[in-house]
């Protein structure tokens, strides 16, 4: 990857707390409790979900620059979704996601060239090295704002 495309993703990891703030900004419970398709999460779900999903991001980062070729798991999201904490406001992520993405930003601004190579032992092959950690979970940033956005249509 070009240091012009990562600093692109770098920019998302950067913008998506404000993004997605100004998204959810004045939405209704209604709306909040509306899934985006047919046995799909609701808009509630989903903030609750990028907070979990982008924690296990931030470590897994952490992991991969401190440790050598670290083993992280998955975890089963839709389980997670199910949990209570997954019916309360959505603040708490929100603010998660705030000071989770200013931290994961500075880190990603500050590598070497080495750095972006260190690898990762994941049985998905788009989490394999940090580089491709900044890519999938810009992407998943915004793949899940479009699903608030097909909600608030």
């Amino acid at each position: 990857m070009k240091a012009e495309e990562r600093q692109k993703y770098i920019k998302q990891i950067g913008d998506f707390p404000n993004q997605l703030e100004k998204i959810v900004k004045g939405i209704s419970d209604k709306q909040l409790d509306t899934p985006y398709g047919e046995g799909k999460w609701t808009v509630r779900q989903v903030v609750h979900h990028l907070a979990d999903s982008h924690i296990n991001g931030f470590t897994r980062t952490k992991w991969t620059l401190t440790e050598d070729n670290p083993q992280v798991k998955p975890y089963d999201q839709d389980d997670w979704a199910k949990l209570s904490d997954s019916e309360i406001s959505i603040e708490s992520s929100l603010l998660i996601l705030k000071g989770l993405h200013q931290r994961w930003a500075n880190i990603f601004e500050n590598l070497s060239e080495d750095e972006w190579t260190r690898p990762v032992n994941h049985p998905d092959p788009d989490y394999s090295n940090v580089e491709q950690l900044l890519k999938a979970y810009a992407g998943h940033g915004e793949k899940h704002i479009e699903h608030i956005r097909q909600v608030m249509k």
